[in-house]
């Protein structure tokens, strides 16, 4: 996809026009760059939020336009996905079930979009080798630390198995959270209703000396050390507001 469409159209739909695309002499998974399928879907969702939903986009910068990034957000609607891929100025990598793969459309698309085939659970062996090898790669892969959808609109307890996969890569880690999209289409609706909603980038996180002590420890310090690396994301979760930080005053 060239640059300049990317560039001009995400300066139309947010204002925004100071981030550039990933190198276009990368692979599309590599680069963070679009291909056309996704990129037509990255302006629709685009649009909808926009004017639908009536969207805000806060620190997007946080996030590296290249390289492998895991982006660890919380979980209130079907929208989360999408919204949190919306806001960034690259391809994202999303998590699917391995059985929507065998529908040859649904199947096609997804491929298209780069998603990456799990298992009903998201935790299994070859899950998370797809997992890590679309992070080594350099992609960027969005988790979601509590598992499920919220059903109060609160964030949830963290599972131990995003500490799994971080600890397992190399990648940085992106705190995320949205806003307002349990009110807009959380599990008690039917349909979206139009409820403004927001996502935050927050500053990434780097797991080195987990990682190192990972690679020595016991069997009973490693299970320590993923729900540790858990708890630190999802703090770092909880604490994101619905505004843009600022480097300096004004």
């Amino acid at each position: 996809m060239p640059a300049v469409w990317l560039v001009g159209i995400s300066r139309l739909l947010s204002g925004r026009g100071d981030q550039r695309p990933g190198d276009p002499r990368l692979p599309a998974a590599c680069a963070g760059s679009m291909n056309a399928t996704y990129f037509l879907a990255w302006c629709g969702f685009r649009f909808l939020f926009k004017v639908y939903f009536r969207w805000r986009v806060y620190n997007p910068e946080r996030v590296p336009l290249q390289g492998g990034v895991i982006l660890a957000s919380n979980h209130a609607s079907f929208l989360d996905p999408p919204l949190v891929g919306a806001g960034l100025p690259r391809g994202i990598n999303y998590l699917a079930r391995e059985n929507l793969f065998r529908f040859p459309v649904m199947g096609w698309v997804l491929h298209q979009w780069q998603v990456v085939p799990v298992d009903r659970d998201g935790g299994g062996a070859v899950g998370l080798r797809a997992i890590l090898d679309r992070l080594l790669a350099g992609g960027a892969i969005i988790l979601f630390p509590e598992g499920t959808r919220t059903r109060d609109g609160k964030i949830q307890p963290v599972r131990a198995g995003i500490g799994l996969t971080v600890i397992k890569s190399i990648a940085p880690v992106v705190p995320v959270r949205v806003f307002g999209t349990f009110e807009a289409y959380g599990r008690h609706l039917l349909f979206p209703r139009p409820y403004r909603m927001a996502v935050k980038y927050g500053q990434p996180m780097r797991f080195d000396r987990l990682r190192a002590e990972a690679k020595v420890c016991s069997k009973p310090r490693l299970k320590e050390i993923y729900q540790q690396a858990a708890d630190e994301i999802m703090a770092a979760v909880a604490r994101l507001e619905p505004y843009e930080d600022k480097a300096q005053f004004p």
